[in-house]
């Protein structure tokens, strides 16, 4: 009898812990390192459509998801003074037995993942990842930066947007930033706040916040991208605090809330999409290594976890696992990929460029149409 297959993960954020219990209920022997040793259990909140969580469900964590969450099935569109433009009814991309949309803090989420990781017998390495690879036809050769090292069959690099593994193996796709940069912030959810509320226009872009759960919420505000040598972290709420000075309505009690002791954060947005091949040899990208889209349609998350469920539905068929495993994963993402990461960068630069006719609902709805089939 041949041994089970042998699989390396390297990174333990969304796509890599969905990946790991996906693979192990098959019967595949799952190694997963992560780089951090508190295994990413930080960060403010995430908006989750139905897509992502019909994934969730898949990988047998949804109830607890959607208890630590928010669920809910309308859009509102205001004004920056708060009066409500329009409530739009949410398209369910996971289908009737799921809500739309559910925010849930980050440090939930993982902790909710890294869970299943562990009761699903992944053997797990915190605070170290790869150093070097070496493959052959009928597997990969790894050594880790504790000093480890082992074979595999396949090693999926699951490490995220700056990727050390996708440099590793030759593929040169970086990641570019769009022009904006967005601030979050964890706050308590006011009573009025039962959905996520966007205001384009005002002093930012964009001005959202999304409940995470009975008590919280998290709030962003999007604006041209800042050099992060004129941002010192000190810094961070009082500018936070002046850009939502400009809107009204719930903003004014999360305005209120924003302290020096809050744990505001900012980013840049970028854009990635690596075009030819996902994979060298017996090593493949997934997730954000792969491809990533500025958040303006929140699909970043679901996009890294749909990858997990086709990559491991295919690894898990029962064909070899040669090069063309890893292509027809590549061809069967691509479209579905493509288009959300081109319709997230041109939302962004309709709003950036201040066109006053875009058709933003419609650019949605047509995606969000899509993404209700299966991947």
């Amino acid at each position: 009898m041949s041994p089970a297959p042998t699989v390396l993960i390297v990174g333990g954020g969304i796509c890599g812990n969905a990946l790991a219990v996906l693979l192990r209920r098959a019967g595949i022997g799952v190694d997963l390192v992560e780089v951090s040793s508190d295994w990413n259990v930080q960060g403010s909140g995430i908006t989750l459509q139905g897509n992502a969580l019909r994934v969730l469900r898949e990988v047998g964590v949804w109830e607890e998801v959607g208890r630590a969450g928010f669920g809910f099935d309308t859009l509102g569109l205001i004004a920056p003074d708060g009066t409500v433009l329009h409530v739009a009814e949410d398209i369910r991309t996971g289908g009737p037995g799921l809500p739309a949309t559910l925010g849930i803090r980050r440090p939930d989420l993982q902790r909710v993942l890294t869970g299943a990781v562990r009761a699903a017998g992944v053997r797990v390495r915190l605070g170290c990842t790869v150093e070097s690879l070496e493959q052959d036809g009928g597997g990969v050769d790894v050594r880790l930066t504790d000093g480890t090292a082992g074979r595999y069959d396949l090693v999926v690099a699951a490490d995220g947007l700056g990727s050390p593994v996708r440099a590793m193996i030759g593929i040169e796709d970086r990641p570019e930033p769009t022009g904006m940069g967005i601030w979050r912030v964890t706050a308590p959810r006011p009573r009025s706040v039962e959905r996520t509320d966007l205001a384009y226009g005002g002093p930012a872009y964009i001005a959202g916040y999304c409940p995470t759960g009975e008590d919280s919420l998290y709030a962003y505000l999007v604006e041209p991208s800042r050099e992060r040598a004129e941002l010192p972290p000190s810094s961070y709420a009082a500018r936070m605090r002046e850009l939502a000075a400009g809107y009204g309505g719930a903003w004014e009690e999360i305005r209120s809330s924003i302290s020096e002791d809050s744990a505001v954060n900012y980013t840049w947005f970028h854009r990635l999409l690596v075009e030819g091949p996902w994979h060298r040899g017996r090593v493949v990208l997934a997730g954000d290594a792969a491809h990533a889209c500025p958040p303006t349609l929140a699909q970043g998350a679901a996009m890294s976890l749909e990858d997990a469920l086709v990559l491991a539905e295919l690894l898990a068929g029962g064909a070899g696992w040669d090069e063309e495993l890893p292509a027809a994963y590549r061809e069967r993402r691509m479209p579905r990929v493509r288009m959300v990461v081109e319709n997230s960068v041109r939302l962004g630069a309709w709003l950036m460029e201040g066109v006053r006719d875009a058709d933003v609902p419609g650019l949605i709805g047509r995606t969000m149409t899509v993404l209700g089939e299966r991947p």
